[in-house]
């Protein structure tokens, strides 16, 4: 069954009736559907399962989505029940991953999908466990376009603020560290947006709501994620030039021109380094900016363009604009520790090492904040 629209439970429990779904070499001999159990609880499946002259019985409860928070109800739910005599627990998701599967082995839940992985578990008789078959049903995967692009920086907020209040705290908090949105007066991020990606953010366990606050709970699983979706943005032009300025005279130009062209002036991750890192990079100083002609109209020609000191990035991806720190002493705004850490994740072995530096101390202060 090929399908692109979310599944239905009604979905699921036809497809098992019908035989549509397997997992050889076991086979699905007997199926009863809503069955009562003690105490009026009802599950939604109880399957029984035969491989050669072994039969089981399952007890199932099915859930349409695949997230995190998912599987983990279900789980809860099918192993807190009062299930018959001689009954083990088994849930149904319509995919499960090989992680999960692994999770529900060590936990001695059987786990089946409608994709064909599963894996069963019979204390002493029985274990099977089959993978790699591909999700069939993306519709009903986690989210991951909340990891992405501008929708990512609601999930790299709660890096910055891990403990807040209410969700429009979040959607004023996202528009205004987004400085390019700002300067150029773009549509501010909308409240659906932000009560879409907190959604994900809890279905994933990663975020959660707890005593009236949302909070962060999972710092790891966050930056994993929002690495594993992020993708270099496809730069505009790209332009070196030598100007005869030393370094921090070059910066204080930079920043008295972003305020007077009202334009956003940021160093780019990997120039970003150094602030959260122990690292030596070289002399030439790049940075983002959407309008770089405008800079260099007003910065002072160099003789030659022979070893530059300064590369401007064309950009207007707002993510690489978000959450960017001001230097006290020089006003300048460098990129934050979260777009450091991806950069220097896309980059070479050297810069990987010190990405590690960087989310260490991420992690570290995510911890600390009260």
């Amino acid at each position: 069954m090929k399908s692109q629209k979310a599944i239905k439970q009604s979905d699921m429990q036809r497809m098992l009736t019908e035989g549509k779904i397997s997992l050889p070499p076991l086979k699905f001999c007997s199926i009863q559907l809503a069955p009562v159990f003690g105490g009026g609880r009802q599950l939604d499946a109880i399957l029984e399962i035969q491989w050669g002259i072994q039969r089981r019985r399952f007890a199932v409860e099915m859930k349409a989505l695949s997230t995190p928070m998912a599987l983990r109800t279900a789980v809860n739910e099918v192993t807190s029940a009062k299930l018959p005599p001689d009954t083990l627990p088994m849930i149904m998701l319509p995919y499960l991953s090989a992680a999960q599967l692994q999770e529900l082995a060590q936990g001695g839940v059987s786990g089946i999908d409608l994709c064909g992985n599963g894996v069963v578990v019979a204390p002493g008789e029985l274990f099977v466990f089959r993978t790699g078959q591909p999700n069939r049903f993306p519709s009903s995967a986690p989210i991951k376009n909340i990891y992405r692009k501008n929708t990512s920086m609601v999930a790299r907020l709660f890096l910055a603020l891990p403990r807040i209040a209410r969700t429009s705290e979040v959607l004023a908090e996202v528009n205004s560290r987004n400085l390019l949105g700002s300067i150029f007066r773009r549509s501010p991020m909308v409240m659906g947006t932000v009560s879409k990606a907190i959604k994900a953010l809890e279905e994933d366990l990663i975020v959660s709501r707890q005593q009236g606050l949302l909070r962060l709970i999972q710092a790891d699983k966050l930056l994993d994620n929002l690495l594993d979706n992020y993708r270099p943005q496809n730069p505009g032009e790209t332009v070196r030039r030598k100007v005869p300025l030393a370094a921090p005279e070059l910066l204080g130009r930079l920043v008295l021109l972003g305020k007077e062209l009202n334009l956003p002036v940021v160093a780019t991750g990997l120039n970003s380094a150094t602030r959260y890192a122990v690292m030596q990079r070289g002399e030439l100083f790049s940075i983002y900016c959407p309008q770089p002609e405008a800079l260099l109209s007003r910065l002072p020609p160099g003789e030659s363009d022979r070893f530059p000191n300064l590369e401007i990035v064309t950009s207007e991806d707002e993510t690489v604009y978000f959450d960017t720190r001001i230097d006290d002493e020089t006003g300048f705004r460098w990129a934050s520790p979260i777009q450091a850490y991806l950069e220097m994740m896309r980059g070479d072995k050297r810069d990987q090492e010190t990405a590690v530096q960087v989310r260490d101390e991420i992690i570290r202060a995510v911890g600390n904040l009260p």
